[in-house]
């Protein structure tokens, strides 16, 4: 097989790049390897300084550049992670730096970005808003772009993960790999390939943005959406990385959002780790599409951790929601003293803890000498809200439980 990107490429970078940036722990996750069916190891590039993997490529793409390049300064386009591997190792090496970030860029990684000494510009939506503009501002300033995927050293430093996964973990029979602009899978796939020909190789993309599976599979699908994996969301892959797709993909899956969520609440959960939506995906694709992956030993790059820390609160407490532990009842119930006493009572008895409570009078449809209350609670579980549910009905009240969806 013959890849732009080869095995000595990878070996050569990995070299280059050590101890500028860290050696992450693969280890195997035993309670996600029984909830999935497969033997699952985690990859940990959350652990990473600036959060994700992006700084093996980005520092790669930096230590190749002649000395009077770096001077001149060099720029980049990213929804996040990549500015802040440019921004960090550009500070290390003493190499001015410019990001151009989309607007919709989670806070958390704008200032990290800024923090690392980079002029940072907001522009545009997407990442492909945020490229064009950066790439206008090169050729204006003298600056090297500094492309996020498509470039052979950077896909070349991103393949240095696989060389750990598999030495850590010679098991690994299949990896499932997110992609967005397709680097990290191009240089993973082409090392894995290298060193274990029968390796399988599934590729995840956030079912919002489907891009690279559409030019997999020769379709053409929309690429619009607020997704939780705005790492990921890329409607133009790379051309470089297309190629060596093509080449050495088994196949690319598409995951819903709300197991994208399941994924980040479970990582938590499980193991006490951060992910990104971006990074959740490989898990989510487990969850997804079991039969998939059963009885396969899976390696899964968690590839990084930086979410905004309210979107996670929000995603935890969905999931919470989604599980049964935490629910709102929307109960109807006379106007009238002792009523309200009547239903706080019920939740005593059957021991559901009461996180808070909304009494409405007014804005309701209900006759005038009725009232509604929603309670926000939480239980063990939702056999334990079953039986007071039916408690609730058996003394009279009314019970409307709110959904999520």
């Amino acid at each position: 097989m013959d890849l732009s990107v080869t095995l000595a490429d990878i070996q050569a970078a990995a070299a280059r790049i050590a101890g500028a940036v860290a050696r992450t722990p693969t280890m195997l996750s035993r309670t996600l390897s029984e909830r999935t069916g497969a033997a699952v190891y985690v990859k940990f590039e959350n652990l990473q300084h600036t959060g994700a993997y992006k700084e093996r490529g980005a520092l790669n793409k930096l230590l190749l550049m002649e000395p009077e390049v770096r001077a001149r300064g060099v720029i980049s386009a990213s929804a996040g992670n990549h500015s802040q591997a440019v921004a960090f190792h550009s500070s290390r090496l003493g190499v001015p730096a410019t990001i151009v970030m989309p607007s919709t860029t989670p806070t958390i990684k704008v200032s990290q970005t800024e923090g690392h000494g980079a002029e940072v510009i907001l522009h545009g939506e997407m990442f492909d808003d945020a490229q064009a503009e950066a790439l206008r501002i090169a050729e204006d300033r003298g600056l090297t772009f500094v492309h996020p995927f498509d470039d052979l050293h950077v896909i070349a430093g991103q393949g240095t993960v696989a060389l750990e996964m598999l030495e850590d973990a010679p098991a690994i029979d299949m990896l499932a790999v997110p992609i967005g602009g397709g680097g990290l899978i191009a240089g993973v796939g082409a090392a894995a390939r290298a060193l274990k020909p029968d390796i399988g190789l599934v590729g995840v993309q956030a079912e919002l943005y489907p891009s690279m599976y559409a030019k997999f599979a020769r379709q053409t699908l929309p690429c619009a959406g607020d997704t939780i994996a705005e790492g990921i969301a890329v409607k133009a892959p790379g051309m470089l990385t297309a190629g060596i797709i093509n080449q050495i993909v088994d196949d690319i899956v598409l995951v819903p959002e709300r197991e994208i969520e399941r994924a980040i609440s479970l990582l938590v959960e499980v193991e006490k780790t951060v992910a990104e939506g971006a990074g959740a995906t490989g898990l989510a694709a487990l969850l997804a599409y079991p039969d998939r992956f059963r009885g396969r030993t899976v390696g899964l790059i968690l590839t990084g951790g930086n979410i905004d820390m309210h979107l996670l609160a929000n995603v935890l407490l969905r999931n919470l929601a989604r599980s049964g532990r935490l629910t709102r009842l929307r109960i109807s119930l006379r106007d009238r003293p002792g009523a309200l006493a009547a239903v706080m009572k019920l939740f005593d008895e059957h021991k559901v803890n009461i996180v808070e409570v909304y009494h409405q009078r007014i804005f309701t449809s209900l006759p005038a000498k009725d009232a509604a209350i929603d309670v926000e609670c939480e239980a063990r579980d939702s056999s334990q809200l079953d039986r007071l549910g039916e408690a609730l009905h058996a003394s009279g009240f009314a019970l409307h439980p709110v959904a999520i969806e």
